[in-house]
């Protein structure tokens, strides 16, 4: 399928969008993605700072949570709390960047509107990265800050667990949100406060080195895919292999896991030239068939992460229109509202 055309014609406004993902001799890939990362992601900030509420409207503040040699920042976005009476669901987001890249800024702005709009309060994590912080460090950071949620919940301002109980990431983040669910499911922790929805988007749930047989004939995009600008398929297999993660660990790789049964609901956005794509389309079917509710959005003609570079183009406002349904309706199924 053609590129949409709207995204055609941004990427070719500058070369700098079509440069090689390759970094040159003598410079490692997290360097070089870190660099490249500036001019790929800084979009989508400076849109949503221009769009943000007004800050009567919410609130910020900034906590540690203890994880194992150290302690991770998570932000926590909240709608104001007026009469001291108003309840509110809570979101968990991990941020996208192949487990080597960014930090709690980079969706900042984005996740202050949804608070607002979706009067719902966001805890956003700030996990160590890789090299530094080699698998499953990031994984452990994401666990141990979604277990301080659901401990911390009722010192946080509106929040009401009762109310819904998400965790959803972009990309790489979604990958540890659903490893961080599955692992949920089975711990006893989390029996009486379970999450009760997740949100991945453009997910990558299996080590490319570890498609599974019986899903090879429909897990092409890899192959298809392997080109594309923003992210191709040798960035994302270097990703991996810089994360250090076994391609058969399901925290790695969530569609390993013996049985994805007992899941939340799950609302997943998959971009159709992206290499991940059908990571997310398999997933759901997998989810689908073992009864877990799921709902499901493909965007064609568009490459993986474009709405971070091209926040004002029509298919990236489509995406995040869809982002705010796909969230009401896992609230919608998460409780009383």
């Amino acid at each position: 399928m053609a590129m949409d055309s709207e995204l055609a014609e941004a990427l070719a406004s500058d070369p700098a969008y079509t440069q090689p993902l390759a970094p040159p001799d003598g410079v490692s890939l997290p360097t070089f993605a870190r660099q490249q990362s500036k001019a790929i992601l800084s979009p989508f900030s400076k849109h949503y700072g221009e769009r943000l509420p007004s800050e009567s409207e919410y609130a910020v503040s900034d906590s540690l949570v203890p994880v194992e040699g150290g302690a991770i920042a998570v932000r926590v976005v909240g709608p104001c709390v007026k009469t001291g009476r108003e309840q509110f669901p809570v979101l968990v987001w991990i941020h996208g960047g192949g487990w080597l890249l960014g930090d709690i800024n980079m969706d900042d702005n984005h996740l202050r509107t949804l608070c607002v709009d979706l009067k719902l309060v966001v805890v956003n994590v700030e996990y160590r990265l890789a090299p530094e912080h080699l698998f499953p460090t990031a994984f452990e950071d994401c666990y141990a800050a979604t277990k301080w949620v659901a401990m911390n919940a009722s010192g946080l301002p509106g929040v009401s667990l009762k109310k819904g109980f998400l965790v959803g990431g972009d990309s790489a983040g979604a990958s540890l949100a659903a490893a961080v669910v599955l692992h949920a499911r089975d711990d006893p922790f989390f029996s009486e406060s379970p999450i009760t929805g997740q949100y991945l988007r453009e997910p990558a749930v299996v080590h490319p080195l570890a498609h599974p047989d019986k899903y090879r004939s429909i897990m092409t995009s890899f192959e298809e895919n392997a080109d594309t600008v923003l992210l191709n398929s040798e960035r994302a297999l270097d990703s991996y292999q810089t994360y250090g993660a076994p391609p058969m660990d399901p925290r790695a790789s969530p569609l390993l896991a013996p049985t994805h049964a007992g899941l939340p609901p799950t609302f997943l956005q998959v971009m159709g030239q992206d290499p991940l794509r059908d990571d997310g389309l398999v997933y759901e079917k997998v989810l689908r068939e073992a009864s877990v509710k799921t709902k499901l959005v493909r965007y064609d003609g568009v490459v993986h992460g474009f709405y971070y570079t091209f926040p004002w183009i029509s298919a990236a406002r489509k995406v995040d229109s869809d982002a705010r349904d796909g969230l009401r309706w896992l609230l919608s199924l998460a409780g009383p509202s």
